[in-house]
């Protein structure tokens, strides 16, 4: 999934490779997906993107934005995005394909589930979007110790567990699961542990464990349970992660535990978080 490492990390690569280059051809929807979510009709996508230039690519959150003139190309943390060079075999199955004048190609796949929005810039009423666009990066000078208070402090969350709060409704947007279980981990912290629960300390301890733990993951390229636009697995090593699962932690020796949690998975040693 897209989290914010892998949206910097993919961002970055297609500026450096993609940058300038002319599409020539697009091919939506050739293997129709129930939780592939398009805007407007992809039969249309053809006539918006072909001749296009890649411009520039943003990250927001968990989103890549590609900027082709006055039409912008969003991709959601759900898609799988990899660049082909000329002659390379082509995946089969693919929701979206984009070939440019060199016949290289740039190729989204969903499994699961993704968005694959091309709208022209402005029209894309999206309040996800919009959010990752308006609220600051956890990595920025702007995500300072007082806005991250006023996200922690907020009254109606106070019972809620940790995880509730970081991770979900897009309070931090790009911070979603997979990468909010080392930053707790490296801040001693239990998923499951109550808001009200946490000491001062502790509050400190994780403003700080969310910037270091995302700088390293950005320094090395994403999480290598995630793949960069060439398919190679990012260099970050988790410590909590599909990976890790009933191996020891190298802290403490227990065995790492996964567990189902709010609609998703969370992983955690019981020796080192405390619940």
């Amino acid at each position: 999934m897209i989290e914010i490492p892998e949206a910097i990390t993919l961002s970055c690569q297609i500026n450096e490779t993609l940058r300038g280059k002319k599409i020539n051809d697009v091919i939506t929807n050739q293997s129709p997906h129930k939780f592939a979510w398009y805007y407007g009709e992809p039969s249309e996508y053809n006539s918006k993107l072909n001749g296009k230039i890649i411009e520039k690519a943003y990250s927001y959150g968990g989103f890549v934005e590609i900027s082709l003139g006055d039409i912008r190309l969003l991709l959601g943390d759900g898609v799988n995005l990899r660049y082909f060079n000329k002659g390379q075999k082509l995946p089969q199955k693919h929701q979206l394909l984009i070939q440019f004048d060199d016949y290289s190609s740039l190729v989204a796949s969903i499994q699961m589930y993704g968005g694959i929005w091309c709208f022209k810039d402005g029209e894309f009423d999206n309040i996800y979007y919009k959010l990752a666009k308006e609220k600051p990066s956890p990595l920025s000078e702007d995500f300072d110790f007082k806005h991250y208070k006023k996200i922690i402090s907020d009254e109606k969350l106070q019972k809620k567990s940790i995880k509730f709060l970081l991770a979900t409704e897009q309070r931090i947007p790009g911070l979603g699961n997979g990468i909010l279980q080392d930053i707790l981990f490296n801040a001693k912290i239990h998923p499951k542990r109550k808001r009200t629960t946490l000491s001062d300390e502790e509050i400190e301890g994780l403003y700080y464990s969310i910037k270091s733990t995302l700088d390293e993951m950005v320094a090395k390229g994403g999480r290598d349970t995630e793949k960069d636009l060439f398919g190679c697995s990012g260099g970050y090593t988790t410590k909590l992660s599909k990976k890790t699962v009933k191996e020891p932690c190298k802290i403490c020796g227990n065995n790492i535990i996964k567990e189902a949690y709010l609609g998703g998975s969370i992983y955690y040693c019981k020796g080192c978080q405390y619940y």
